[in-house]
């Protein structure tokens, strides 16, 4: 093996220890101020409270895999209203814990009623179309619908799962981690423990999707589980940034709203009606928006 630092001239050689050393500095100052900024987030009450509550939804996704160790596949019926069930959980949440307080989050700033609509608004379309471009040039693959992304033909099916998930649960760990930024933490436990019960039906259609399609149950809980680690995450990220700045909290409320009424109506909705089983789907949707509207509404 050719190495470029054994048979580069003196002069080359020269500079190509120049860029190692430098890449080496730029990199250990990268991670000096990384840690930095991670001591500085975790200082901040919002940041842990929005990690507990990620590690929880995570937590719950983990042990709604366990099940398929007795089960190893349910009736379609089954799976297509637990898939409306999380689509209904993500739509109030989005409603009650994301919108509703963007637009009063803006108005206490001082903007006009319009003026806070408009805000949230520009905020959801923003949190939609990052979604859309990430789900335009990310491989990943549908439970259903099969392979979509850029040169999602190099990449193994597992792998493909695993990115359909990731993109899944990040909107949820945002939600979590700005719904905490505020600094109203019943509002945010709230916002937490909704999305943790969805987690739990998640986290078993993940796995038995995943089994049915031919992997091994070891191979399915593990990527189920490893599903869930994403929203602490998300949530960590959301929190930290949202807070550094009180004007954010809007633009980061709206964002998180945008980005998980994407998900419901571009993977969870279509998903769950797939197979004509709209009726089970839709009253899994009905009872899952009603759960979290009472939780978001007797919690706050």
């Amino acid at each position: 093996m050719n190495f470029p630092f054994l048979i580069a001239s003196g002069r080359h050689r020269a500079w190509l220890w120049s860029i190692a050393m430098g890449s080496v500095i730029v990199l250990i100052a990268a991670v000096q101020l990384l840690g930095d900024w991670a001591q500085a987030a975790w200082a901040t009450p919002q940041v842990r409270d929005a990690f507990w509550g990620g590690s929880a939804a995570a937590f719950a996704t983990a042990a709604g895999v366990l099940p398929i160790l007795f089960w190893k596949q349910l009736p379609e019926r089954v799976m297509d209203t637990l898939f409306g069930f999380g689509a209904g959980v993500m739509l109030a949440a989005s409603a009650f814990s994301l919108i509703v307080p963007g637009i009063e989050a803006a108005q206490m700033q001082g903007a006009s009623a319009w003026g806070a609509a408009s805000i949230v608004g520009a905020s959801i379309i923003l949190g939609a179309a990052l979604l859309l471009a990430l789900e335009r040039w990310v491989p990943h693959e549908h439970f259903i619908k099969g392979v979509e992304g850029q040169s999602s033909l190099a990449l193994k099916r597992t792998w493909l799962f695993v990115f359909a998930i990731a993109l899944h649960n990040v909107p949820e760990g945002l939600a979590i981690g700005v719904g905490f930024a505020g600094g109203d933490v019943v509002r945010g436990s709230a916002l937490a423990t909704g999305i943790a019960i969805q987690d739990i039906p998640e986290g078993f259609v993940v796995a038995m999707a995943l089994a049915v399609v031919g992997y091994s149950r070891k191979t399915a809980i593990i990527i189920g589980m490893a599903s869930g680690l994403v929203e602490p995450i998300g949530a960590v990220l959301g929190a930290a940034i949202v807070s550094s700045s009180v004007a954010l909290l809007p633009w980061g409320l709206g964002f998180a709203a945008g980005a998980m009424l994407f998900v419901v109506s571009h993977e969870i909705i279509p998903e769950s009606h797939r197979k004509g089983h709209e009726v089970f789907a839709t009253s899994g949707l009905i009872v899952g928006f009603v759960l979290m509207m009472m939780l978001d509404t007797a919690l706050a």
